[in-house]
């Protein structure tokens, strides 16, 4: 008798082959028969009218944190996600000097927007080396979770304070070299690192990482190179603006010395900028003309985030904008009170200094989300645009004006310009380059502000009943197969005997994601955005189900995926 069977299913197998009608057995965690299974299972599905597809592969989540107090990594549970990749974007939890936590503490809630009171309630801090930070997961995860090592953490243990702000020397090169080949050893999927403008610590300095020059970063990934089942992830200005001919260069080295691939995050694609989407395509020409490899993450889906004048977002990002959202609150409200900085802001947002940041510039179509005062009542739910037309004022002053009399705090929700035919028109084009992987979600971070852990089942549901920019094989292929075999996941990310059982059971009629919400679910009391799952029935890892009928299971059969035992080689060059 197998363990499962599940029957009359639509399977899609992952390889963007066409489905066929069977069963699936199951036995030991593993697929041990596919087509017709006569055997009889101790459970058994009905799949009549379902697809059955592998888990889906998120390669950019964030989870290092959650997966302490959550570990069933939700919402992606819900939305069929089996393996998430952490550790992204140079930022790791580990390893730890004592006495470090709490700097670690507000630079991942600067960077990543994970509530400070969460990071201090929900985990105890207590270890110190990367095999410590990786033991306290295994063998509590409800999903699969590989951790690369992140550049700001090293940096951190190896150089004290001083790794913000100064060079480091060859003793303390040797240093990061040791400890990244230490957490490599230990399971560590590779290396990670930023030195992107965005990314400040909680003290407003530039991340560690953006102190190290070229020849650490790529000292740092040829020990990459000395370890089986490793690669590269990688985040800079240009993944926001377009790169320069230094970065660039500096990608092709990198890859070039782990002689492994590098991804980086994240392409964003606007028709009204073409010529910058096809320029950040080039570095992956570029790298493969050198013997190098550089992929992009692209999201196929429009991320629905909030924004606040309050709070530090994304608006802070716009050009000389950060100089007036991050004064205190008395002088910002002065200073957002005065026409003449309403005008410099407005018109530094549309200046091509805004880069990708300009999506965020169309103001009318900012919907209300709460509201604070009894000036604005009756605003939540309505556009920007419509409240100007009635007050006869333009988007721009009508927004401000809202927020102002709610003394900073509304919540607003933009609308991205980015929504045309052409720009989805140009995102299909390039996810079905070979330079491109679907994925970026950011799932455990900027909790209050985004939830981008959806995207599987609702980049699914838009290929069957909405735009159709992809059949659904090749959908499934993307989530799947694609970043398994970019990360060398070991016998994940397709239906074949003998490989894990990481399956998800939808039905293709109603697959989507659920209407975003706030819960308030996270260690201190701390809210999030939330969005359940539409049809998706079954999720299993390792062949036990984390979401049985919708519902997510309390079962914890994740792997703590270890580089060398659980990923193979994906060399370059």
């Amino acid at each position: 008798m197998l363990d499962l069977v599940i029957r009359n299913g639509t399977i899609i197998d992952g390889t963007a082959s066409p489905g066929f009608s069977g069963d699936i057995g199951v036995s030991g965690g593993r697929i041990a028969a596919i087509g017709e299974v006569a055997a009889p299972g101790h459970t058994e599905i009905d799949a009549a009218g379902r697809v059955v597809c592998p888990g889906f592969v998120d390669p950019h989540t964030h989870y290092d944190a959650q997966l302490f107090w959550d570990p069933a990594a939700s919402p992606s549970n819900l939305h069929g996600v089996t393996t998430v990749i952490g550790g992204n974007c140079g930022f790791t939890l580990a390893p730890l000097n004592p006495g470090d936590a709490p700097y670690l503490q507000r630079m991942m809630a600067q960077v990543e927007g994970m509530p400070l009171s969460a990071l201090e309630s929900g985990l105890d801090w207590s270890w110190q080396t990367f095999a410590d930070y990786l033991s306290r997961l295994d063998g509590n995860l409800g999903v699969n979770a590989g951790f690369l090592v992140g550049h700001c953490a090293i940096r951190r243990a190896a150089m004290g304070s001083d790794a913000t702000g100064n060079e480091a020397d060859s003793d303390q090169l040797e240093a990061m070299k040791s400890l990244l080949a230490d957490g490599i050893r230990a399971g560590g999927l590779g290396f990670s690192t930023s030195l992107s403008y965005t990314h400040n610590d909680g003290d407003g300095a530039p991340v560690a990482s953006r102190s190290a020059g070229s020849d650490e970063v790529v000292a740092l990934c040829s020990v990459v190179s000395e370890h089986e089942g490793t690669t590269l992830e990688y985040v800079t200005d240009g993944c926001m603006q377009g790169f320069t001919d230094e970065e660039l260069d500096l990608m092709v080295a990198m890859s070039r010395a782990a002689r492994r691939p590098l991804n980086w995050n994240v392409l964003t694609i606007d028709s009204a900028d073409p010529d910058r989407y096809r320029a950040q395509l080039g570095a992956s020409i570029r790298a493969a003309e050198h013997g190098a490899r550089v992929v992009a993450l692209t999201m196929p889906v429009l991320v629905g985030m909030n924004m606040s004048f309050l709070n530090y977002c994304a608006l802070n990002m716009l050009p000389d904008w950060g100089e007036v959202l991050g004064l205190p609150v008395p002088e910002r409200t002065a200073r957002l009170a005065d026409p003449r900085t309403r005008a410099y802001l407005a018109e530094r947002a549309s200046s091509p200094d805004a880069g990708v940041f300009s999506r965020l510039t169309g103001w009318g179509g900012y919907r209300i989300g709460d509201t604070f005062s009894s000036a604005n009542d009756g605003l939540s739910g309505r556009t920007v645009a419509d409240i100007a037309a009635e007050r006869g004022a333009g988007p721009f002053d009508t927004l401000v004006d809202i927020v102002l009399a709610d003394e900073l705090r509304t919540v607003l929700w933009p609308a991205p310009t980015d929504d045309d035919d052409e720009s989805w028109r140009l995102r299909a084009e390039a996810w079905h380059s070979e330079h491109t992987l679907l994925g970026g979600s950011d799932a455990g971070a900027h909790l209050d502000r985004m939830c981008g852990a959806p995207y599987t089942s609702a980049f699914l549901g838009d290929c069957l009943r909405g735009r159709r920019l992809a059949s659904l094989e090749t959908a499934v292929s993307m989530l799947t197969d694609a970043p398994a075999r970019l990360f060398g996941l070991r016998e994940r990310g397709c239906i074949k005997p003998g490989w894990h059982a990481d399956l998800v059971v939808f039905d293709p009629r109603t697959i989507d994601s659920g209407a975003m919400h706030m819960v308030e679910d996270l260690p201190g009391g701390s809210s999030r955005l939330f969005a359940a799952a539409v049809g998706v029935d079954h999720v299993l890892v390792n062949g036990q189900p984390i979401v049985s009928h919708g519902q997510a299971t309390q079962n914890r059969p994740g792997t703590l995926l270890r580089s060398g035992r659980d990923t193979d080689t994906v060399l370059v060059g």
